[in-house]
């Protein structure tokens, strides 16, 4: 069973970055869509950040330009760079997998029914 754990969260002041790393205890090829999502208080789970099976990336317009997702397959470790850190950027970032087979990074962002997710890493942002 494909288990995620998350790490990186803290508390920054806005402007600052934070870098989120994902481990998988299974294999993720290129089949796989990994994603970040966020979930604020009172405030729906939202995709931020998501990499297809062509290894193309997707990221939410609320941080465009500002985050940068990546993956590193030798280590089965899916990372979030999170730079210009905002107050509004404060969440519960949770890492989340599936094998799909073929997937475009933009499905990979929007889709919500995940098999996989960890247990969440919480970032703050104060102002």
């Amino acid at each position: 069973v494909q288990q995620l754990v998350e790490s990186g969260g803290g508390s920054v002041q806005a402007g600052g970055s934070l870098r989120l790393s994902c481990a998988a205890s299974e294999f993720t090829d290129h089949l796989w869509c990994m994603a970040w999502f966020r979930q604020a208080p009172g405030k729906e789970r939202e995709g931020v950040a998501a990499i297809g099976s062509d290894g193309s990336s997707s990221v939410a317009d609320s941080v465009k330009g500002r985050f940068t997702i990546s993956k590193d397959t030798a280590k089965n470790t899916l990372y979030l760079q999170m730079d210009s850190l905002e107050p509004d950027d404060s969440a519960m970032y949770y890492c989340a997998a599936d094998r799909f087979g073929w997937a475009t990074s933009q499905h990979c962002l929007t889709y919500k029914g995940y098999d996989y997710w960890g247990q969440g890493t919480q970032v703050t942002v104060s102002s």
